[in-house]
Formats: C-alpha cells, sequence, structure tokens
C-alpha cells in the first residue's frame, strides 16, 4: 500500500547536493600557544631582572610597574586568542549560496541566497588593493572574508566568481555514475 510520501523520502534518502565551492576563514594568528607561552616567560623573566635592578637602586615603585606591565601584555594575548575564535563558512551548491558566520563569543549567523541572483562587488583601494568584499542579492548586502588580506581577497573573489558561474550553468548529467 502506498501512503504517497515516496518523493520526499527519495529525496531525503538521496545524497546531498554537491558541493562547487567551500571555504571555511578564519583570523589569521601568526603566534601559537607555545610561541605565546615562550614570549611571556621571556617578558616575565626581563622584567623581573629590570625591576630587581631599579629596586636595588631604590627605585621600588618601578619594580610593581614592570609586573602591571607583563600583566597587560598577557591580557592583551588573551583578548586576541579570543577574537581568533571567530570563523566564516561560504558553501556554494547548484541551488544555494550559503554563509554561516561564528562570532568570537559563538552566536551564528547564517544567510542563504539564490546563486542565480547572488551578485559579488568590491571595495579597491588604488594602493592597497581589495578592502571590502560583498555579496549582494535582492537588496540584501553583506560583507564576507573579513580576515582576508588583499592578495587573498582577489583569489577568494577569482574563486567564488568561477563557482558562482558553475551554479548558474546547473548541474551536470553524466550517465556513466
Amino acid at each position: 500500500m502506498s501512503t504517497g510520501n515516496e518523493i520526499e523520502r527519495e529525496r531525503s534518502g538521496s545524497e546531498a547536493e554537491p558541493q562547487i565551492f567551500s571555504a571555511r576563514l578564519t583570523p589569521h594568528r601568526s603566534l601559537n600557544r607555545t610561541g605565546f607561552l615562550a614570549v611571556m616567560l621571556f617578558l616575565s623573566a626581563v622584567s623581573f631582572v629590570t625591576g630587581l635592578v631599579f629596586l636595588m637602586m631604590g627605585a621600588w615603585p618601578v619594580f610593581g610597574f614592570f609586573g602591571f606591565d607583563v600583566l597587560v601584555i598577557w591580557w592583551a594575548f588573551k583578548a586576541n586568542f579570543r577574537a581568533a575564535r571567530a570563523s566564516e563558512e561560504i558553501v556554494v551548491t547548484p541551488s544555494e549560496l550559503r554563509v554561516r558566520r561564528v562570532s568570537q563569543h559563538g552566536q551564528v549567523v547564517e544567510w542563504t541566497f539564490n546563486p542565480l541572483w547572488v551578485r559579488l562587488d568590491m571595495e579597491i583601494d588604488e594602493d592597497f588593493g581589495i578592502e571590502h568584499l560583498y555579496l549582494i542579492s535582492r537588496g540584501h548586502q553583506i560583507q564576507i572574508a573579513r580576515f582576508l588580506g588583499p592578495d587573498e581577497k582577489a583569489s577568494f573573489y577569482k574563486g567564488l566568481v568561477e563557482a558562482l558561474n558553475a551554479a548558474r550553468r546547473g548541474p551536470t548529467y553524466n550517465p556513466v555514475t
């Protein structure tokens, strides 16, 4: 006996749409945790030795300021590592373009666009290169690839334009598979 839901079962049972383009963007961090510990140990040792020199000269308040400086630098690095938790994922399939942005606090915002209606726009500075990339569709504009530098944005722009053009051409049929 048929329930009439065979089409829905076929859709849900079939594989997900193929991804034409997928990118996960994160802020660049040149210092890992081991490097952070090495820098902090070096700063602490230098500050302590220098502070002792000032303490022996009779300038005891300077010793406390050296400790305060190390504490401020530690706090700045921790804030930098917290900001590195942010990410942006961009996926293009034949039927949609998805942008998923995760803030440093874990808040998630998602947008879904039809790749046929999406336009990619950019702001260019003559000296610097590409400053901003935007996805524009039906009156909505969102900035993407904020973590990338100008050269990386140019490469990302090229790849995303190729993916959008492939999505506009539509899926290809291969009878062999």
